[in-house]
């Protein structure tokens, strides 16, 4: 099959009619059809039949999650039983009363109902969430603040004395316990899809431009959601192949066929990529078709870096428009980033502080030269700042990198190598496990920097972006970041700016807390750091 070059630098973001957006990462092999081609073909995959698949697949899918939803309901009910009873237990002033005690006994009760009932409201267990991004604990930390929020002003309007303890020990506990339940819930879920278990069987339909970028992303990212099946093109015919990156995916159907290929396949999703022959009538159409195999319908937005939270739909007569919010880099929001990471940094170098004399002592011993190297970086609104970290090179790294610029590694405008002769011997393992990087926390707290954020630049790099890459100063540079998380030296120029711009646009605090998390992960086990 011919096939049509990438032109154009589409960015969608999935919108599900029965889920939410899933950018999860493909987990196990990409199937192709049987006989689809000689085994010998470049970037062929094992083969998988196309025809009608053992029956109650959908349905046992289905009842794990429902078991898995169970379980979860089962223990957060647990958890918040728990946390109650320790509230009580500390607030109850005379447990011999039995009076006091009986009307304690009930409070809590009536607590922990509301509580549970809390969760349900705020759908903290929809399928559509559960082991995807922050929104599944960004749900139960909501419904448990409003919550104790209401406890709080009616122990205040009631002059209820015990409210105060039981929002004091009850809240932390809970939401220590319900946010901890909900990560392990998680790691099983996400041990289970590792293994290509519960996934969505998936096809994506649309132009090759198109379906190429979106297989691509479900490939990329964490969390697997999403099990290609295979591809529907326009004029396309079962039997070709199209080839993503180093695959080659199996074409399944022309665009004209979709519904019955959903039902040969036993799919459970039908991603649209772009715009597809027929405009929104066929996808109207095809909807109504998809009813009757019981599969859900994606659709592919063609929007760059633009995130969940800034996305709102007002319905107007039958007409879903959709307002994304102009991003904000000033007011109370930043505020509060401040106060977080004066917060962090101040109690990270209290906590370290044993470790950083250790390593002070262990550079000054390995190599002659300062324990701190200070470089100038380009920090928020080009503003030029001294950063400081662990010296990890010879004092004359700077003069040698000239005489190493033919062997550059790095992505872009960035210097990296991953056996560079400056790097001292001490060096080497503080920079893979990013521990030279530690006294940056000095500089969070001075406010030249923040905990989370773009990567921060040095002077040279900024005179060779390009004129959208300068948003990325649009914010102060950060400790860590999505960069950090995702591979640091080894991604590609463009995927690293990708990043840092969507970090700019759509950053949260939730999302920062969830990024620091990543980051000790990616420390303990790193990837990309040289």
């Amino acid at each position: 099959m011919a096939e049509a070059p990438v032109t154009g630098q589409r960015r969608p973001m999935l919108f599900g009619t029965k889920r939410s957006a899933l950018t999860g990462a493909l987990a196990g092999e990409r199937p192709a059809l049987a006989g689809e081609g000689p085994a010998s073909a470049p970037g062929y995959r094992p083969a998988v039949s196309l025809v009608p698949a053992a029956l109650g697949r959908k349905a046992s899918s289905a009842d794990w999650i429902s078991v898995h939803i169970n379980l979860l309901r089962v223990t957060d009910s647990l958890l918040i039983a728990g946390a109650v009873a320790l509230g009580y237990h500390r607030s109850s002033p005379g447990l011999l009363d039995r009076t006091s005690t009986a009307a304690g006994i009930a409070a809590s009760v009536a607590l922990a109902l509301i509580w549970i009932a809390a969760l349900e409201i705020y759908k903290t267990r929809d399928p559509k969430v559960l082991g995807v991004g922050a929104d599944e604990y960004k749900r139960v930390i909501s419904a448990t603040f409003r919550l104790f929020g209401f406890i709080a002003i009616a122990s205040v309007v009631f002059s209820i004395e015990s409210g105060a303890t039981m929002f004091a020990v009850s809240l932390p506990v809970g939401i220590l316990s319900l946010t901890a339940n909900r990560w392990l819930f998680r790691r099983r879920l996400a041990t289970e899809k590792a293994k290509g278990r519960h996934l969505s069987r998936a096809i994506v339909v649309g132009e090759p431009e198109d379906v190429r970028y979106v297989v691509q992303q479900i490939e990329k990212k964490s969390g697997p959601v999403y099990k290609i099946l295979g591809v529907c093109l326009p004029g396309s015919r079962r039997g070709a192949r199209l080839r993503v990156g180093e695959q080659l995916v199996p074409v399944l159907s022309s665009t004209d066929d979709i519904a019955r290929t959903v039902r040969l396949a036993q799919a459970d999703s039908v991603i649209i990529a772009g715009p597809l022959p027929g405009g929104n009538k066929f996808i109207r159409e095809l909807g109504w078709r998809l009813e009757e195999c019981s599969a859900e319908m994606v659709l592919a937005a063609t929007l760059t870096n633009v995130a969940g939270p800034r996305i709102h739909w007002r319905p107007v007569e039958g007409l879903p428009l959709m307002h994304v919010d102009i991003p904000q880099y000033s007011g109370g929001k930043h505020i509060l980033k401040r106060v977080v990471d004066v917060a962090l940094a101040g109690a990270a170098l209290t906590v370290l502080s044993p470790l950083l004399l250790l390593l002070a002592v262990i550079v000054r011993m390995d190599s002659p030269g300062p324990i701190l190297f200070r470089q100038d970086r380009i920090g928020k609104g080009g503003q030029t700042f001294g950063m400081y970290k662990f010296r990890s090179m010879v004092v004359d790294a700077e003069e040698r990198q000239a005489v190493l610029h033919d062997t550059n590694e790095g992505a872009g405008v960035l210097f990296k190598m991953r056996n560079d002769p400056r790097v001292t011997r001490c060096g080497r393992w503080m920079r893979k496990y990013s521990l030279d990087e530690l006294p940056q926390l000095w500089n969070v707290v001075l406010g030249d920097m923040s905990m989370v954020g773009p990567r921060p630049p040095l002077a040279r790099e900024v005179s060779g972006y390009e004129r959208h890459t300068h948003r990325r100063l649009l914010i102060k540079p950060g400790l860590t970041g999505l960069w950090q998380i995702n591979g640091r030296s080894d991604l590609s120029w463009d995927e690293a700016v990708r990043l840092d711009l969507y970090y700019v646009e759509n950053w949260s605090i939730p999302g920062d807390l969830l990024i620091l998390w990543r980051t000790f992960r990616a420390v303990i086990q790193p990837s990309g750091a040289y």
